[in-house]
């Protein structure tokens, strides 16, 4: 028997503590302290916005640590956009609308590249505009049109 190639292979499996030096890299922050709490708070932000089968294999994907954060928040009751939910966690953490950007880029950079193409296109798939930004990728949602 011959293993049939995977068009997109499960990524390596990354520590928590390889996950918080890989987003205090991205983010340029001080400290791991830092890094930490920015993976903290956008998990959580984003767990409130991630539902259904997308949420669990996100959490497979990532670190027990982050998963725990991501799947310990419940799910809020109306999507947010992507600004709407960066808006959200700046308010929420008391920090700046820019700060809160530059550390849902930082985290989500991490994200990314745990999650693989697959599942981050059906997650982005699910989520309301304005999140394949937060992700670093394009925004390829097509507007609809009155016929």
């Amino acid at each position: 028997m011959y293993d049939q190639p995977r068009a997109n292979p499960a990524p390596t499996a990354m520590t928590f503590e390889q996950m918080l030096e890989r987003v205090r890299y991205e983010g340029a922050y001080p400290t791991l302290e830092r890094a930490e709490e920015a993976v903290r708070t956008v998990l959580g932000a984003l767990g409130r916005q991630v539902t259904g089968d997308e949420r669990v294999d996100l959490a497979q994907c990532l670190p027990v640590e982050a998963a725990l954060t991501l799947t310990a928040q419940i799910p809020a009751t109306e999507q947010l956009t992507g600004w709407g939910f960066v808006k959200d966690m700046a308010t929420r953490t008391g920090t700046t609308p820019a700060t809160a950007r530059w550390d849902t880029g930082a985290v989500l950079a991490v994200v990314t590249r745990l999650a693989g193409p697959d599942l981050l296109a059906r997650i982005l798939r699910r989520l309301p505009g304005g999140y394949a930004i937060l992700f670093g990728q394009a925004e390829l949602r097509q507007t609809r049109t009155a016929a």
